[in-house]
């Protein structure tokens, strides 16, 4: 019997794996597919944004600089890797079309930001997330099986069994990362609710006869919207048919071209398709995470459009938040509740993802009530405030859990605080272990965070910028759990650490 079983090796899957993996944890992933590669992958199909949020989660497990190599980004690790606050950011999304202008963020007004190695987002494409990931795992004991369909899952209080092709898998804990099409989701009854769609999307790579009829970038037009991608034939449509297409049905190329006809207005001209594919802006959401042993992360508990490219951050991100509370569950330590606050914390994140990407669908819909709405969002999106207000929602930066705590700074994500040294908070949570970051001049919570020395990592020392705080307590996920000031109580820290990673250990 495994400590895990995750069915689906998608980045979210394979991301946790690696939590699991870095904890100590025997994890098994089941996988679908029989083969890794994929055309939509790769490509120009497979490109996918990662938030500042996600960038954070590689940097902190020590993975960022492969990352930005195997994504063709090289060793340019962006702003402030040079330690210095950067003026304005590069590229930073679009809302419903409309790509923000980087020059217009106020980065002063930024939550508790600091100058660090991942400031900035970055595209990247899902067969180097996942090719990374899968040897990470693999490193760290991870088993990835493929070419295995779940087709039931049964539970009681010892283990879940995922039975899959005449074989049982049994484990401890059962966690569905098999997609928005979830089998697990279904299997083990989980509630699924939300809206349905008003588009069907197509993705397409081609070539194009008259290319000159269509404009670059993205287009709104009164009868859809279309992008004509940079990569020469790759083109994305929008038509607001209610989702109506059978997404069973592979799209032809006399499909596809009169689509992208009614919706750019022209004539234009489709030679040939060699790939193709298409989507929704269907919504929808599980009522919880966790149902007993089986729990659900990424698409596998919530789907919406592509739109924004919201869907693998979320996704990350409730695999950064459940890694580490699981693995305490696992090797018994957690507090009571722990792992039920991963509902608690990423449900309404889901929510907020899925409300984003409706109101993006609503304001990109061709009629003139929705033009009208473009016009005032467009205005609003022309402003300082506006730019910026956009920007925290797609970095993740404007997150923040309700873990109780009166300083502001608790249950966000923690800023690259850095000792006089030169050692990093990422440097520091490679291991998968909290952090404790004592700035006191008697050093007076060494000996308290002794007692979590398997889950806290203790440093201590004068900092770059310590934000005018004593001391910090960043839980395994690298959110803040607990503050103290320039004489930290020591009593005070006990508690938050007692709240988060259980009893301590002397």
């Amino acid at each position: 019997m495994h400590d895990v079983v995750i069915v689906g090796a998608g980045p979210v899957g394979l991301f946790l794996a690696c939590e699991l993996g870095l904890a100590g944890c025997s994890v098994l992933v089941l996988e679908r597919e029989p083969e890794p590669c994929s055309p939509v992958k790769t490509k120009p199909f497979g490109m996918r944004g990662l938030s500042v949020a996600s960038v954070e989660s590689f940097y902190r497990r020590g993975m960022l600089h492969r990352l930005r190599t195997a994504s063709g980004a090289g060793d340019d690790f962006g702003a402030g890797h040079d330690g210095h606050e950067p003026t304005s950011l590069r590229g930073v999304g679009h809302f419903a079309g409309m790509v923000l202008d980087p020059a217009q963020v106020d980065v002063a007004a930024l939550p508790y930001r600091l100058p660090s190695p991942a400031m900035d987002g970055m595209l990247t494409y899902l067969d180097a997330v996942e090719s990374l990931l899968s040897e990470r795992a693999a490193k760290l004991g991870v088993e990835i099986r493929r070419g295995v369909t779940v087709s039931a899952i049964s539970q009681n209080d010892e283990c879940a069994v995922a039975r899959a092709d005449g074989h049982e898998y049994a484990a401890r804990w059962v966690v569905g990362c098999d997609g928005g099409r979830s089998a697990v989701r279904g299997l083990a009854g989980f509630e699924f609710v939300g809206t349905e769609p008003q588009f069907t999307g197509y993705l397409m790579l081609g070539t194009i006869a008259d290319p000159d009829k269509l404009s670059p970038g993205i287009n709104l037009t009164p009868t859809g919207t279309y992008i004509r991608m940079a990569a020469e034939g790759h083109i994305g449509m929008m038509d607001y048919d209610g989702g109506t297409f059978d997404r069973s049905r592979q799209p032809t190329r006399d499909h596809l071209q009169a689509v992208l006809r009614r919706v750019s207005g022209t004539d234009v001209t489709l030679s040939d398709v060699q790939l193709a594919s298409s989507f929704t802006d269907r919504a929808m959401q599980t009522t919880t995470y966790r149902r007993g042993r089986v729990l659900l992360a990424g698409d596998a508990a919530h789907i919406h459009s592509p739109l924004g490219g919201q869907g693998l951050n979320a996704g990350i991100g409730d695999a950064m938040n459940l890694g580490w509370k699981l693995a305490a569950t696992v090797h018994g330590y957690a507090p009571d509740g722990l792992l039920d606050t991963y509902t608690r914390e990423r449900h309404p994140i889901g929510a907020r993802v899925l409300d984003w990407s409706r109101a993006q669908v609503a304001v990109m819909s061709p009629d003139p009530h929705a033009r009208a709405i473009q016009g005032v969002v467009r205005d609003l999106l022309g402003t300082r405030d506006g730019t910026t207000y956009a920007f925290e929602r797609l970095s993740g930066s404007s997150i923040r859990y309700d873990l109780g705590g009166e300083h502001p700074l608790v249950g966000r994500n923690a800023p690259d605080l850095c000792l006089e040294n030169g050692t990093r908070l990422g440097d520091l949570m490679q291991d998968g272990r909290g952090v404790a970051l004592d700035f006191s001049a008697d050093r007076r919570l060494h000996r308290p965070a002794m007692g979590w020395e398997s889950r806290i990592r203790y440093a201590a020392g004068p900092a770059g910028n310590d934000l005018g705080l004593g001391a910090v307590l960043v839980r395994p996920d690298g959110v803040v759990a607990w503050t103290g000031d320039r004489t930290p109580d020591p009593e005070s820290f006990e508690r938050a650490a007692s709240n988060w990673l259980g009893d301590p250990e002397i």
